[in-house]
């Protein structure tokens, strides 16, 4: 691998939060009437909506974005799997509107071009880059306070890690020279702030824990019950809608390592295909597909409500003061206290829980989400959808 120029690094904050499908409206309602008042099945001008404003496009840019990133999941799934060894990574590009594609072997551009996708020669496969980062995450164990995270970034094909810049010391410099000796892939960048978990008493389409403190509904699942941020409550916790009648029971729970939950639900609540978007209307869920860096992506928080940024990297490395969480998402979508748990969704794809970030929605940060398929492959679980 090439050596990287060293930059500086970013940081996070968890953000406790959740979006209720099979929800009720975005006012307080009663599950057992979410059939009447919930908010009506998506209207996909809402969604483009929010996307003009986030990411500063029109009604038709917005459409014509979803659809070519429809284009991109799926030919990165197919290149990931034909090119094998040799796959260096895949991020979507806005500008050209097309998937790039990293390969290691020349060779591999026509395919990747047949493919619909931009190819690109990079000195690192994703295989190598993520072993970088696991050698990263084997030494979490001696890292200081003022490193926040580290993750792999596939569009500059390096791996990253984020340093508080108002806490570094020596201790940081010691442990950033460890850092990049692991391998030439491996560069710095500084951020302002680092990651903490957040639990704000604000109403909305919120859940309570028994044990205290407010989340909110990640995704509803198919037999009913949620998947949801893992922070929030340990196994055996009770939940509480919000309208405070019970619901369940965290039946599984793990963080620090990851931050995903699941929590049953009772015959009082029923699971729709839904996310809040905030206006009165709601995003239909139809799968789980994993969205290419690039992607345009939107967030449903019972605190800051609906917001829409980009997949920045995956597979992050968070430092919180509770422990390091593995293999979350990087995303540029604003969240603030009170967004923990909550549901990522790229087009009608679900994508993740919030998890935790840096930053709000006056000024803009970073918002880091736990990718729902490895909650729902550890529980055996499935969601509810379309």
């Amino acid at each position: 691998m090439s050596r990287k120029r060293t930059i500086r690094l970013a940081g996070a904050v968890l953000l406790a939060t959740g979006t209720a499908t099979a929800l009720a409206t975005p006012s307080v309602a009663n599950p057992q009437t979410a059939e009447a008042d919930s908010p009506k099945p998506v209207a996909s001008a809402a969604m483009a909506e929010a996307m003009q404003r986030d990411l500063g496009l029109t009604a038709e840019q917005a459409q014509t974005r979803l659809a070519q990133e429809t284009k991109a999941r799926n030919a990165e799934d197919t290149l990931r799997q034909s090119l094998g060894n040799s796959f260096g990574g895949a991020f979507f590009d806005a500008e050209r509107g097309k998937l790039v594609v990293g390969t290691t072997d020349a060779s591999e551009k026509s395919a990747v071009r047949s493919a619909g996708a931009v190819a690109k020669v990079v000195p690192n496969s994703k295989q190598e880059l993520n072993a970088a980062k696991a050698e990263l995450d084997r030494m979490e164990g001696s890292a200081p306070d003022s490193i926040t995270g580290w993750y792999v970034d596939t569009r500059s094909n390096s791996v990253v890690v984020n340093v508080n810049k108002t806490k570094r010391d020596a201790e940081t410099n010691k442990f950033l020279a460890r850092a990049r000796s692991v391998d030439e892939s491996v560069r710095v960048e500084q951020v302002k702030r680092s990651p903490r978990t957040l639990y704000n008493l604000i109403g909305g389409d919120a859940y309570y824990m028994g044990s205290g403190g407010r989340c909110s509904v990640g995704f509803p699942l198919q037999g009913g019950g949620m998947v949801t941020a893992g922070h929030c409550g340990d196994t055996g916790t009770s939940a509480s809608g919000h309208n405070q009648v019970h619901m369940g029971y965290f039946q599984g729970s793990s963080f620090p390592g990851n931050d995903y939950a699941w929590v049953s639900a009772n015959s009082s609540w029923t699971s729709k295909p839904w996310v809040n978007m905030y206006n009165g209307y709601a995003r239909t869920v139809a799968g789980s597909q994993e969205a290419p860096v690039g992607s345009s992506i939107c967030r449903s928080g019972s605190t800051t409500g609906w917001h829409c940024g980009t997949v920045e990297a995956k597979n992050q490395t968070v430092r919180y003061s509770q422990g390091a969480v593995y293999g979350l998402t990087r995303t540029d979508v604003c969240a603030e206290p009170g967004d923990s748990g909550g549901s990522f969704i790229s087009g009608n794809q679900a994508q993740g829980m919030t998890s935790g970030g840096s930053g709000n929605c006056t000024l803009g940060g970073t918002t880091f989400f736990q990718p729902v398929n490895e909650a729902l492959n550890a529980y055996g679980l499935q969601l509810a959808t379309n």
